[in-house]
C-alpha cells in the first residue's frame, strides 16, 4: 500500500461523527476537521459544538468552522493542510468548485439514501413519509451540485415496517461508516468504478418544518402513521386538544369501520385512543402531554384525561 491517505474530514451532525470515528479507528491520517460554527442549543440557547467538533477535540485534530467556504483565505487554509481527499458527511454547506479541485482524490460526500432518490437535506425522514420499502447509503465523488455526482459505492438497507428515523440513523450510519473505509480502499488501489446517476427515481428531500409535524386528520391514516415514524425523534408529530399540544410517539393502523368525522375519536382503550381518518384509523399507542414524559396509552387512560371522551374532536 501506498503512504496512508491524508484526510481533512468536513461534518456537522451525529450522524457525521459515526463515520470520523471509524477513520479515527482506521490506519488512515485525518489531518484536519471542517464542521459547522458553533450554534445555539438547549434550553439555555447557549453555543454549544457540534458533535464532529466534540470528537476532533478529544482526539487533538486541527478544527476549521467557517461560516462559508468561498473565500480565498479559507480555500489557501485548506490547501495548506495538503490533503490527499476530503471526506463530506452531513456538513450542512455547499463546496464551491475551486475547493473540489484542491485534494488529489477529490472530495467525496457519504449521503444515507439510494440517490438519485432523496437528494437534499432530509433523505432519511422522506424515505420513511413516502413509504419506500428500502434505503441506504451512497457514496459519491462531489461536483458543484447537491448529491449529483458520481457515485463510487451503493449499499442498501430495508426498512422495517416499525422503522423511525432514529433507528434508520443508526442503521444507517454503521452502514455508511463501513461502506466509507470500502470506498476508501478502492480509491487507494484504483479498484472503483464510477457509475452516473439516473434520472428514473430523481427526488428532493426538503428539511423538515416543525408546522409539518401537526397531524393532519384529512390524510390517511397509513399516511399518519409514517409521518409519525419519520418525525421521530424530531420534531415529533403532535395534534392538539382544548388548547393543549399532545406529541404522538407511536402508532398503529386499524381498518374503517363506519363513517364518522376525520379528527373524531371513536375508541380509547388500552390498547390505544382511536382516531378516525380520511381512510382508515390511527390507533395512538404511545403519547406525552406538554412537560411530561412519553407514555402509553393505557397509562393515560389510568390518570383519566377528561379529553379523551368518545365522539370529541381533535384539531
Amino acid at each position: 500500500m501506498s503512504h496512508s491517505l491524508k484526510i481533512i474530514f468536513a461534518g456537522t451532525s451525529e450522524f457525521a461523527k459515526y463515520h470520523l470515528n471509524a477513520l479515527l479507528l482506521s490506519h488512515y491520517k485525518v489531518v484536519s476537521v471542517i464542521t459547522q460554527p458553533d450554534r445555539p442549543a438547549g434550553r439555555g440557547q447557549k453555543n454549544s459544538a457540534s458533535p464532529v467538533k466534540k470528537l476532533a477535540e478529544e482526539s487533538r485534530i486541527p478544527i476549521l468552522q467557517p461560516e462559508s467556504l468561498n473565500s480565498q483565505a479559507e480555500q489557501d487554509i485548506i490547501s495548506e493542510f495538503n490533503a490527499d481527499i476530503i471526506i463530506v458527511v452531513a456538513y450542512g454547506l455547499m463546496f464551491p468548485q475551486e475547493i473540489l479541485k484542491i485534494p488529489r482524490l477529490g472530495c467525496i460526500n457519504v449521503h444515507a439514501s439510494l440517490l438519485p432518490r432523496w437528494r437534499g437535506a432530509a433523505p432519511i425522514q422522506r424515505a420513511l413519509c413516502a413509504g419506500d420499502s428500502e434505503t441506504g447509503v451512497s457514496i459519491i465523488k462531489m461536483d458543484s451540485r447537491l448529491d449529483t455526482g458520481d457515485i463510487l459505492h451503493r449499499e442498501s438497507c430495508p426498512i422495517h415496517f416499525s422503522d423511525t428515523t432514529a433507528t434508520l440513523y443508526n442503521k444507517l450510519a454503521n452502514l455508511g461508516s463501513v461502506s466509507l473505509l470500502t470506498t476508501l480502499t478502492k480509491l487507494e488501489n484504483n479498484t472503483y468504478n464510477l457509475q452516473t446517476q439516473g434520472k428514473t427515481q430523481d427526488s428532493y428531500a426538503y428539511k423538515l418544518t416543525k408546522t409539518e409535524a401537526r397531524l393532519n386528520w384529512s390524510l390517511s391514516a397509513v399516511q399518519l402513521e409514517r409521518y409519525i415514524r419519520a418525525f421521530n425523534p424530531w420534531p415529533v408529530s403532535y395534534f392538539m386538544i382544548d388548547d393543549q399540544c399532545i406529541k404522538v410517539w407511536k402508532a398503529s393502523v386499524l381498518p374503517s369501520v363506519n363513517d364518522r368525522r376525520p379528527g373524531e375519536i371513536i375508541k380509547a382503550e388500552k390498547e390505544g385512543i382511536q382516531i378516525f381518518t380520511a381512510d382508515g384509523i390511527l390507533n395512538i399507542q404511545e403519547l406525552q402531554l406538554a412537560g411530561k414524559n412519553k407514555i402509553t396509552a393505557q397509562a393515560l387512560l389510568n390518570s383519566n384525561p377528561s379529553w379523551c371522551t368518545i365522539g370529541k374532536l381533535l384539531s
